[in-house]
């Protein structure tokens, strides 16, 4: 009787554990869904031009099956969640006009770095801005496209093809560079992702991420915090 009553303590232990270590990326998907309403994707994506290709590529659904790939992503208080994806979303609203571009407009620029032997760059292949968060560089394509599943040094035109693969590499480069620093402000994320508009030199385009972050945290209901320029 003692021996089978320490084996059922056993079991509802580890079962205890097991429903733990599930319950953070449950929560997670159900919390990310809830703040990116319809009508707060679609707000964004409506202010882009009907002729713009981001239009009908870009889609909530499409967005949130990759957070889902993400649980750490909008993790943390309701606060911290809030301010995290109206900083997400105010760098693609910036990077992407309104969800409007795939792709970088400028394509002259391969952003090939030769010095990188990790991830090399395939000759005839440029490594400009796509995606969401406008993925630069080889070695981010080839560390993202190893992470996240395609081929980012032979096919980097991925990420603006197919639906699937580009938010998830946005939501990559996010959770590996911009996430560790929203406890510092908004203004942190911004020198991540592109920290040469920051110490005076672009104040219009570091304002216009500061903008979309400030209305979308009005949106969500959170104060938007200390610290939102660079």
């Amino acid at each position: 009787m003692a021996l089978n009553m320490r084996k059922d303590l056993l079991t509802f232990a580890l079962l205890g554990i097991f429903a733990l270590a599930i319950i953070p990326q449950n929560v997670m998907s159900q919390n990310v869904a809830s703040i990116v309403t319809p009508g707060f994707f679609d707000g964004i994506k409506n202010q882009a031009a009907a002729s713009c290709a981001g239009k009908s590529f870009y889609k909530r659904d499409g967005f949130l099956k990759a957070a889902s790939s993400f649980p750490k992503f909008g993790s943390g208080s309701a606060v911290e969640s809030k301010r995290e994806i109206a900083a997400f979303f105010a760098h693609v609203t910036h990077e992407t006009g309104h969800l409007c571009y795939t792709e970088e407009i400028d394509k002259s620029n391969a952003y090939c770095d030769q010095s990188n032997k990790q991830y090399p760059c395939v000759a005839g292949k440029k490594y400009y801005g796509r995606g969401p968060m406008q993925l630069t560089w080889n070695y981010n394509y080839g560390a993202c496209g190893k992470a996240v599943g395609f081929d980012g040094l032979k096919a980097p035109e991925t990420v603006s093809n197919d639906p699937a693969v580009s938010f998830k590499t946005a939501l990559w480069f996010w959770m590996n560079n911009v996430h560790s620093v929203m406890n510092q402000g908004f203004g942190a994320t911004i020198r991540k992702i592109n920290g040469l508009e920051c110490g005076g030199k672009h104040p219009d385009k570091v304002n216009a991420r500061i903008g979309y972050y400030r209305d979308y945290c009005k949106k969500f209901g959170v104060d938007p915090g200390q610290n939102l320029s660079c």
